[in-house]
């Protein structure tokens, strides 16, 4: 592999560069903790958080053309995915642009469009399954590092609470995709142990089996509660908890991710 192929791109260290510098803001605000969030918090946070989901959509799709490359895909390498540049992606438009779009009006922080890989050079169905699971697996180890880096600084309450939150959107996204549902990845990493038929089920439903999905969970407060429910459990069982009881005050425990979405949420 040359080393080209797996340096990153200019356009994902400018998106990285804008999340940083989103942190920088925070962590330098006058604001109050637990209060009200001021414009620079505010302002810091909606590009911390906006910008740090576009990194983590490229990460994801690294994440699969990665691996494919490790499992025999040499393709990945001449399409450009090992760059971590979302030009190269099947469709910038709806594999970043429309969910970082989604995410900034406070949707479901879905996941971006695929990269194409070529099934048929990979070595077996264990390496196929690998292939799938490691976009949603590079979105929990994103979450766990933020919640780390959160857990050993202990960065200012307005930055805690914008990393939180970032995290928190990791481990959603983590959860949504290993569904088992045609279009996700969950469903990419079953589909090579099926049947024909169920495979060939799959193919017809990718198109709009998400599209149901997102529908049923905003439509179906019941179901949207209970998936929810599930996120915010995987996101204590990881720590999310103890890092909140770090940050508690007044004698009882805060929830940070709760902070931060209302800080990037400004206008709301």
């Amino acid at each position: 592999m040359q080393r080209s192929s797996v340096r990153p791109s200019p356009v994902f260290l400018a998106i990285l560069a804008l999340t940083i510098g989103g942190g920088v803001l925070v962590a330098f605000s006058n604001a109050e903790p637990y209060g009200q969030p001021d414009v620079t918090v505010s302002a810091g946070t909606f590009l911390l958080v906006l910008a740090g989901w576009g990194v983590s959509l490229c990460l994801h799709e690294f994440g699969h053309a990665y691996v494919a490359y490790r499992g025999g895909d040499r393709e990945v390498y001449f399409k450009g995915y090992l760059t971590l540049d979302p030009r190269k992606y099947t469709d910038p438009v709806f594999s970043i642009v429309l969910p970082l779009l989604i995410l900034a009006i406070g949707g479901i922080p879905l996941p971006g469009g695929a990269v194409f890989i070529n099934h048929h050079s990979l070595r077996n169905k264990r390496v196929e399954s690998a292939v799938s699971l490691a976009g949603p697996f590079f979105n929990l180890l994103l979450g766990i590092l933020l919640m780390i880096a959160v857990a050993v600084f202990q960065p200012t309450f307005w930055l805690a609470a914008a990393l939180s939150y970032l995290a928190m959107l990791q481990i959603i996204a983590f959860v949504l995709n290993i569904l088992p549902i045609p279009g996700l990845d969950g469903w990419g990493a079953l589909e090579p142990w099926l049947s024909p038929q169920a495979q060939r089920f799959g193919a017809k439903a990718r198109p709009w089996a998400p599209l149901i999905l997102f529908a049923v969970l905003i439509g179906l407060p019941t179901v949207g509660r209970a998936f929810f429910d599930v996120a915010y459990s995987l996101y204590g069982a990881i720590g999310g908890d103890a890092i909140n009881e770090q940050y508690a005050a007044f004698g009882y425990l805060f929830n940070l991710p709760a902070f931060g979405s209302d800080a990037f949420r400004f206008w709301s």
